[in-house]
């Protein structure tokens, strides 16, 4: 009976860390996501900052873990990242500047090609952005980049090539925040 109830705290235990929740700057980023069909884990999550001032909490979600940011991407498997926002100092503005300036960096300046695909995804910033509004945006494997607002779904982008130099904002060689690329790959 003992051994049955120790097996049993063993497996509870399992459990909940399995869906644990990691809070980071008080927001609580789940250890799972499941959205567009597909299933993920977190792999990592920091916080984006600027000037000492924090400006969102970046979770990085993917089908297994793994420290190697051009694995993730290069790869066409599902994978997210989400956005909390945590300072009333990011407006619409702000974040379709750094859009622009992210993109630069993850293509090395090599944005002609995906300008349609880059001025689509700035629309879905477009409406007031608020502290506390969360954006997920996900890779749909053969359907695209899927992005929502506060569970409201804004669009989606088609293409592999867009999805590289998206998710190469926060994980190319120039990212968008070094400490919260490494917070996103659990390093």
């Amino acid at each position: 009976m003992k051994k049955q109830f120790i097996t049993f705290l063993v497996l509870v235990a399992t459990v909940f860390t399995a869906n644990a929740q990691v809070t980071v700057s008080d927001v609580k980023v789940d250890g799972k996501m499941s959205l567009e069909g597909e299933s993920l884990v977190l792999n990592g999550a920091g916080i984006r900052e600027k000037m000492w001032i924090d400006l969102y909490v970046g979770s990085l979600y993917v089908p297994k873990k793994t420290s190697n940011a051009k694995e993730i991407i290069d790869s066409k498997d599902a994978a997210a990242i989400k956005l909390n926002i945590i300072s009333g100092m990011i407006t619409s503005e702000k974040m379709i500047t750094a859009i622009n300036e992210g993109f630069v960096n993850a293509t090395g300046n090599k944005t002609a090609p995906l300008k349609a695909k880059i001025d689509k995804f700035k629309g879905f910033f477009k409406e007031e952005i608020k502290k506390g509004d969360a954006f997920i945006i996900i890779n749909v494997p053969n359907e695209g980049v899927v992005v929502y607002k506060n569970g409201a779904k804004k669009g989606s982008i088609e293409g592999h090539d867009f999805k590289r130099a998206l998710f190469g904002i926060w994980l190319c060689d120039k990212p968008a925040d070094a400490d919260l690329k490494s917070a996103m790959l659990g390093k």
